[in-house]
């Protein structure tokens, strides 16, 4: 089993699998700072809906037993499947490509019609990340995400867009006095980009300010 990153929400449910783990070394390591047993998040601060399930808290993770830095290819049959480190959803995300077969797997790098948790993110290397995706080497390649299966050209130069414009209003608003207005403002403006239910609006915007506050 490969891990593409730490997000909670993918590797919970690790410790059901009998099998090897395998990720970066980055992810690893924030598997070694948490405690021992899943901490299920307060009601005040609404994010996805499975962190609300009440019968999480006394899961244990499974840190994984492989890790890497920068690139490991596994050769268990005549094609061969090449495990890279791409940061950007987190500094210790991977992408896993299949040479052979032109497909490639890149977690969250590029989500669709959903804001992206920003609160590991290290967006000048996600941008990268992305510009990658969209140059000649992948072209050909069949791109699925972890979130919204295969991705178009169009999605992933959406998903640029979007983080450079964060990237660009964050490096402005903190070449200034910090001012928590302005953040909320923003986390405002940048749901306009995205449809959702009004139901979920404060849900989006409590968990959006979250993940940027962090």
């Amino acid at each position: 089993m490969i891990n593409l990153d730490a997000h909670p929400g993918r590797t919970l449910g690790a410790r059901a699998m009998d099998c090897t783990m395998i990720a970066h070394e980055k992810t690893a390591n924030t598997f070694r700072t948490r405690p021992s047993t899943f901490k299920r998040r307060a009601k005040q601060t609404p994010g996805a809906d499975w962190e609300s399930n009440a019968g999480l808290g006394s899961v244990r993770w499974a840190p994984p037993e492989i890790s890497f830095l920068d690139q490991m290819t596994l050769h268990w049959s005549d094609s061969p499947v090449v495990l890279e480190h791409h940061a950007g959803p987190s500094d210790g995300s991977i992408w896993v490509r299949l040479p052979e077969e032109k497909i490639v797997f890149i977690g969250d790098a590029v989500l669709k019609n959903q804001p992206p948790f920003l609160a590991g993110a290290n967006l000048k290397a996600w941008l990268t990340s992305l510009e990658l995706l969209l140059d000649a080497p992948y072209k050909g390649y069949t791109i699925i995400s972890s979130r919204g299966g295969m991705m178009t050209t169009a999605a992933i130069k959406t998903q640029y867009d979007f983080l450079k414009h964060i990237y660009d209003k964050l490096d402005k608003i903190t070449t200034k006095k910090p001012n928590p207005a302005a953040i909320e403002k923003l986390v405002a403006s940048l749901l306009t980009w995205f449809k959702a239910p009004a139901a979920r609006q404060n849900i989006r915007s409590a968990a959006a300010l979250r993940s940027i506050a962090l």
